[in-house]
């Protein structure tokens, strides 16, 4: 397994003391989380990311990839109405570039789980990510922000249909899917189609044993999790997608710019309200909390001049649904972000809670934000 090089205490200290003064309750997670459950919830695209391992009971689990599913599950099970905590151990990947390599690395954060202003406390998260960022040493570190939600908002104005606009939203964070959206295609071939088409027309039991006959014809054993209904229920869902409809080229031509705008922020802010459609008034909305979101960030000491506003920008993890930011290093690139985070709203009740506040958080990896690292 890789390990990262040490940092002196002394800098690593420095990069701590923003999150430790953020008024938050030190805590810690599981190692081992349940494998089924994080690919439901941060997407397929972290598959390859993920190092697996056997669990109890014989169930598949992984090491935790980060902090922010397993901090969440511990604040539902603790029954707290709301709750702020601070991890700082260690997380585990799969290096990237087809390697079967582990890498275990250190992360420190803050996960927010509180009713109030969302605005206000996503410039809070934002800054102490900047805070801690900056406190390494780098010179070079600029703040890419993005937001699910956004997007969400500006498809709303193009007046589309219901169940498309659904698909299109969905895309965002998958890049490939994306692009079909946008070439007028759909996502599944004409087998799965086929298969999708005669499953959506049988009782859910009675799908589940049609595909796990066909799992037993072609000699195929399913990983990861999967249970045949949460693979026939995917399937259903594509079926019906499949009859949502397609973008127009004016459309997706709409679609396209709005990607396309990467500006300082309060350039890009004005752009994006400039290829709306005529259904606006969430979008104005969101571009109101946009500006009040940067007023707050800019209070807080995050440099404007460093700040880059990127519409296409999303995260893999699928559980982000809204503001989300990467702090990152010229010198490391785009691909090794210094800090991570953004609001994620609707993870708790897709893991089961009753009631929700609002939910959003923040990790940095100090050994990418020292200056005298080699990571």
């Amino acid at each position: 397994m890789r390990l990262e090089r040490s940092i002196p205490a002394e800098a690593l200290g420095a990069i701590r003391a923003p999150l430790l003064a953020a008024g938050a309750v030190l805590t810690d997670a599981p190692v081992l989380q349940p494998l089924g459950l994080l690919l439901d919830l941060a997407g397929e695209a972290m598959r390859s990311r993920l190092f697996v391992v056997s669990g109890d009971g014989g169930e598949e689990a992984c090491l935790r990839p980060d902090f922010t599913v397993a901090i969440a599950r511990a604040h539902l099970e603790a029954g707290a109405a709301s709750g702020r905590y601070l991890y700082d151990g260690k997380a585990f990947r799969v290096a990237p570039r087809g390697s079967d390599r582990a890498e275990e690395f250190l992360q420190i954060g803050v996960e927010a789980f509180e009713a109030g202003d969302p605005v206000a406390a996503d410039a809070e998260i934002a800054a102490l990510a900047w805070a801690s960022s900056a406190a390494g040493g780098r010179a070079d570190l600029s703040l890419v922000l993005g937001d699910v939600g956004l997007f969400g908002a500006f498809v709303d104005t193009l007046g589309l249909a219901a169940p498309l606009a659904a698909r299109l939203k969905r895309a965002f964070t998958r890049p490939r899917q994306l692009k079909i959206e946008l070439d007028g295609g759909v996502e599944a071939s004409a087998e799965q189609s086929r298969i999708a088409a005669l499953l959506a027309g049988l009782p859910e039991g009675e799908a589940s044993a049609v595909l796990q006959e066909l799992w037993s014809l072609a000699g195929i054993e399913p990983v990861g999790g999967r249970r045949p209904a949460e693979i026939v229920h995917r399937l259903v869902e594509r079926a019906e997608a499949a009859k949502a409809g397609r973008l127009s080229p004016e459309q997706a031509d709409a679609v396209r710019a709005f990607l396309a705008v990467s500006d300082r922020p309060g350039a890009a802010l004005d752009a994006i309200s400039a290829l709306a459609g005529p259904q606006r008034a969430a979008l104005d909305a969101a571009l109101d909390g946009w500006r009040a979101r940067l007023a707050g960030m800019a209070a807080r000491g995050v440099p404007e001049d460093r700040m880059v506003l990127t519409a296409a920008f999303g995260r893999a993890f699928g559980y982000y649904d809204g503001y989300l930011f990467e702090v990152r290093s010229a010198a490391l690139g785009d691909e090794r972000p210094v800090a991570a985070g953004g609001r994620y709203d609707g993870l708790p009740a897709r893991l089961g809670a009753a009631r929700t506040t609002g939910a959003v958080g923040c990790m940095v990896r100090p050994a990418r934000a020292y200056a005298g690292g080699g990571e």
